[in-house]
């Protein structure tokens, strides 16, 4: 029996997928790389938008129809968000949702027998110390804790997390410590809230970067998205977690909008002064500090004043990544109950920030040009050459390297989402 993973959606299902092949190893089952020669096949979703969704639906349905002696198990967040539409295009399709993970391999043995298994519901099964496959060595995933403490209201991952689920600094430091030793150069920290970290257990998230950045070795930790009602708990504290030398100058601080009424309508538990708080804090303290942040284009209750806001907020706070979404009603979403505002008004909006997001992130770039900047060598590139992570965490294209060399990187060249340079000595 060979089985093919494909995974969708962010850094965190991209563990979990990791840990499903991991427990399948401990099986000895074996894994390919080639879906023709599996004969069992796992779609680990993504739910987290409605294209998305999309998608994943239309994938099941092409593998049902292509491989129709295959055996399909559906794993990630639609099996907790949406298992009636889930039943209704595969009801031949088993199931292991992302709290299930250890069952992965019966699960499989099943499937393959002829059996429909669906594992699915909560647990606290620990994420850290256990055996994950991946073909990238380099950089080494950890997942510090699962589920939230918010109450957004367009949001439906958090119906699949569930709530906030920490895992002990000393395990994770252990997971990392074993990585670091196996040849990973990037750790990279991730959960829906990474600022959310220890809220259940009493532990922090600054202590556990610090914890985690004093380990021998040459290596870098990017901290994934916060949440920016839990970064005000201990927002110093973070910052001189980050002013480690081992941890990439990066920050994902989603502020969704830029208008504070919309902020209370989302439930989002912080508002616009608390944000630039964090924000004017950060750049204070770490002058070369990329700062992310999400924007969602169009939320029902948006008005073209609250528009104008959220336009005014960017080019005021001027984020180096800022990721766009339009609004689209999601499966339990609380917002899913109000009325949608016209396609073309978000169309419109949507076109209008892209131009503000181009115009900010090619002027932070271009004021690079020249200039040398040290960074790791972290993926090849798509369309040659590799991809290197600056230690603020730009990406630069560069050519003659080796993956997980450090290195150090005149730029040449750049745009609005990438630079490109020439190894110097």
């Amino acid at each position: 029996m060979k089985v093919f993973i494909e995974s969708y959606g962010c850094t965190f299902n991209k563990a979990d997928a990791q840990i499903m092949a991991g427990v399948l190893e401990d099986n000895d089952i074996q894994l390919t790389n080639s879906i023709e020669d599996a004969d069992v096949i796992i779609v680990n979703s993504c739910y987290v938008k409605l294209p998305t969704e999309n998608k994943i639906v239309y994938r099941i349905q092409k593998l049902q129809k292509e491989f129709p002696n295959k055996k399909i198990i559906v794993g990630g967040c639609m099996v907790e968000i949406d298992p009636e539409k889930l039943e209704k295009i595969g009801p031949d399709c088993s199931w292991i949702g992302p709290h299930q993970l250890n069952k992965t391999a019966d699960v499989v043995e099943k499937a393959y027998c002829g059996e429909v298994t669906r594992e699915c519901g909560f647990s606290k099964e620990s994420k850290v110390n256990v055996n994950k496959v991946t073909d990238d060595s380099f950089i080494h995933i950890v997942q510090i804790c699962e589920g939230c403490t918010g109450a957004c209201t367009f949001c439906c991952t958090r119906f699949a997390r569930g709530a906030l689920n920490s895992y002990p600094i000393d395990d994770i430091v252990e997971d990392v410590r074993k990585a670091i030793d196996n040849g990973a150069a990037e750790i990279q920290l991730t959960a829906q809230d990474t600022a959310a970290y220890g809220l259940d257990t009493g532990e922090n998230l600054a202590d556990l970067i610090k914890e985690v950045s004093n380990l021998d070795g040459d290596f870098r930790i990017r901290v994934g998205m916060m949440h920016p009602k839990n970064v005000l708990r201990n927002v110093d504290e973070i910052i001189e977690a980050i002013k480690h030398p081992k941890v990439y100058n990066f920050i994902h601080l989603p502020v969704q909008t830029g208008s504070d009424k919309v902020l209370k309508e989302m439930r989002r538990g912080h508002n616009l002064d608390q944000y630039r708080e964090i924000v004017e804090k950060f750049k204070k303290e770490i002058p070369d500090i990329t700062i992310a942040t999400d924007i969602i284009v169009g939320y029902p209750t948006e008005t073209d004043e609250d528009f104008e806001l959220t336009c005014n907020l960017l080019e005021e706070i001027r984020p180096s990544l800022i990721h766009l979404s339009k609004y689209q009603h999601r499966k339990g979403a609380i917002s899913s109950d109000l009325k949608e505002i016209p396609h073309t008004v978000m169309k419109q909006r949507s076109k209008h920030l892209s131009k503000i997001k181009d115009s900010i992130t090619k002027k932070e770039n271009d004021e690079l040009l020249g200039t040398i900047q040290h960074a790791l060598v972290v993926e090849k590139g798509s369309k040659g050459g590799f991809i290197a992570k600056s230690d603020s965490y730009i990406p630069i294209i560069v050519d003659n390297v080796k993956l997980g060399d450090f290195i150090r990187v005149k730029i040449t060249e750049t745009t609005s989402t990438y630079l490109k340079g020439v190894l110097v000595d």
